[in-house]
């Protein structure tokens, strides 16, 4: 900087020149001190060091806050505390103003008579980098149609076909990590925690299939499901089905944490704000549906279309304050999540009804409407028509035509500027400028991550996961103080006819409240693994047939099928060592001779005793 003001020092107009010999006459040091540079005066404050860089002024110790303390140690103690919470605010301010990257690019017009959407995908590729223009891609296949899906860091693309067609693959590098051909209907696919492990909502259940396609579990419980969404930070598998019922399966234990019947028939649209992990979903009567584990009833019910409802998003980018709705009535609908007060902005799509809604991680919405994909910016989406009754659509920022019908999915990839729409015949991968997120927080997504960090990605997220009661609305309401005079919600107590008979019976002062005497049977002690609840009336189990209500038995049933504890191995050694007695003994007293053992290839090697 010092060089750079001598060297603009040293170059002075003519006329100065002339006259310097003139003026070194009357030079003296005071003159000097006083003269300011006018290019050094300009450089300095557009070419400023951060703050967190300049030598740091040592305050002193006898005019200060803490001047007035007469223990030595303890205020130069006081001192030090002081210099570096200004330093680490300093590096603080200067992180935030030289550290955060720029963000994401769109197309810009020239002239006023110019538009973006008239833009196709061959300029796009020729004018951006080589990295960005492997997103434009075609992949065909002839079992379709397909639903597209991205893992978290957007490395790894899943995608399954309706007639069983299943392909997992890191798409940037071209690598595929499985292909299967199920040979039944498939519905929908998702990603669990990372790109190891994948769920498919397949014609009768849910299977989970791992990094290779080989199946790991079948799970019985998610019976006709049609749409799921996993929940990254409950570790919860939600499902929606043909019968109605959202179910939430906990993929780290294998128990399933809540279903709750919805009364509205099958569902075939249902997503998740990634901000509050709230499930919204959209029935065949128009009405769009708010879910949570803790809660059996809707917290929000609305009824946002004349028809059913094809498809929903919300805003990534908006802190989920935006929710996106398309319908069979060929509308699609803009709402405010915070007040629910009508919808923000609406319009009709032309070419049929919209059969799929998608936000990105920058606010650009994606809508897929007859046979072409139109992709509007904001702010454009979320101001409100000229006029309180218009249907007309929002500026257009992107449009493609995409020949194969029937387009039913697309999605964002979270960092690049890219988007895959699922059609009849493959996937096609076009580019959105401007669409990904262009800062990556590497603490929740590693886009770069190997093999061990991944792991230990894995292992962390398990350590801090959420319980599935902290899901809510409102997610900042978790820790906050009650105001005075808040009362806390109690359950009705219910009426005396309506209540349990042991309760009655305790009511009216006859409940035998004696303990169990010894004579009681082992079904009766309380040998649960934690899961009941304390004064719970007991369900009655449906009476087997003959051998199948034995005791042991019936609390292997109450044992989680997928958690194997020493207990519940011993158990089933125990069963297994009586069972094989009781046929010896039935064995011995029909006369029949003791069954022997198969040999096997390796008995002539043993030793005669």
């Amino acid at each position: 900087m010092d060089a750079l003001a001598a060297a603009a020092d040293a170059i002075k107009p003519l006329s100065e020149v002339k006259k310097g010999s003139k003026k070194q006459k009357h030079n003296d040091p005071k003159s000097q001190k006083k003269r300011t540079d006018a290019t050094l005066h300009s450089i300095t404050p557009r070419a400023d060091l951060p703050r967190s860089m300049r030598p740091a002024a040592t305050e002193s110790k006898t005019h200060g806050p803490y001047a007035h303390i007469r223990d030595k140690k303890l205020k130069a103690k006081l001192h030090s505390q002081v210099a570096q919470a200004s330093q680490a605010k300093a590096l603080r301010q200067d992180a935030t103003t030289w550290l955060a990257g720029e963000p994401g690019g769109k197309m810009q017009v020239e002239t006023e008579l110019e538009r973006t959407w008239r833009t196709t995908q061959t300029e796009i590729v020729e004018a951006v980098g080589s990295d960005v223009a492997t997103g434009r891609r075609e992949w065909k296949w002839d079992l379709g149609p397909y639903r597209v899906r991205y893992s978290r860091n957007g490395r790894h693309m899943a995608v399954a076909g309706r007639r069983g067609h299943v392909i997992t693959s890191e798409w940037h590098e071209n690598k595929i990590h499985s292909e299967i051909q199920l040979r039944e209907t498939v519905r929908d696919i998702t990603f669990l925690q990372d790109h190891t492990m994948y769920a498919v909502a397949q014609k009768k259940y849910a299977f989970i299939y791992d990094q290779n396609g080989v199946e790991l579990h079948r799970l019985k419980s998610i019976v006709e499901p049609t749409r799921l969404e996993f929940l990254p930070y409950h570790w919860l598998l939600a499902s929606i089905g043909n019968a109605g019922y959202l179910k939430y399966l906990d993929t780290s234990t294998g128990t399933m944490v809540a279903e709750q019947r919805t009364k509205l028939g099958a569902c075939n649209a249902m997503t998740q704000n990634i901000h509050n992990a709230v499930i919204y979903l959209g029935h065949q009567n128009g009405t769009v549906a708010l879910h949570t584990p803790s809660t059996p009833t809707p917290l929000v019910r609305l009824q946002a279309h004349l028809g059913p409802i094809t498809s929903l998003s919300v805003d990534p980018s908006s802190g989920g304050r935006y929710l996106a709705t398309a319908g069979q009535d060929s509308r699609v609908k803009i709402w405010d999540c915070r007040n629910w007060k009508g919808c923000v902005r609406e319009w009709t799509v032309r070419g049929g009804a919209p059969s799929e809604v998608e936000w990105s991680r920058r606010g650009c919405l994606g809508v897929i409407g007859g046979g072409s994909i139109n992709i509007y910016a904001p702010p454009a989406v979320y101001a409100p028509a000229p006029h309180p009754n218009s249907t007309i659509p929002p500026s257009l920022y992107l449009n493609h035509p995409i020949p194969h019908r029937p387009l039913v999915s697309m999605r964002f990839c979270p960092f690049q500027d890219t988007i895959a729409i699922g059609h009849a015949h493959g996937i096609s991968s076009i580019i959105v400028p401007g669409s990904g997120e262009a800062n990556i927080d590497s603490f929740e997504d590693g886009v770069f991550e190997n093999k061990k960090a991944r792991q230990e990605r894995e292992v962390r997220n398990l350590l801090d996961k959420l319980q599935p009661d902290m899901i809510m609305l409102d997610p900042e309401f978790i820790g906050r103080l009650a105001e005075p005079g808040y009362v806390p919600f109690t359950t009705p107590e219910l009426p005396f006819r309506q209540k349990p008979r042991l309760d009655r019976l305790r009511d009216l002062g006859k409940a035998d409240e004696s303990p169990a005497s010894d004579g009681e049977e082992v079904d009766n002690i309380n040998m649960g693994d934690g899961d009941e609840q304390v004064g719970r009336p007991k369900e009655k189990e449906k009476m087997k047939m003959r051998g199948k209500g034995k005791s042991l038995k019936r609390y292997l049933r109450r044992k989680r099928k997928n958690v194997v504890d020493p207990s519940t191995v011993a158990i089933r050694e125990k069963i297994a060592k009586m069972q094989a007695a009781r046929k010896a003994e039935a064995r011995q007293k029909a006369g029949l001779p003791e069954k022997q053992a198969r040999l096997t290839a390796l008995d002539r090697f043993k030793r005669n005793s």
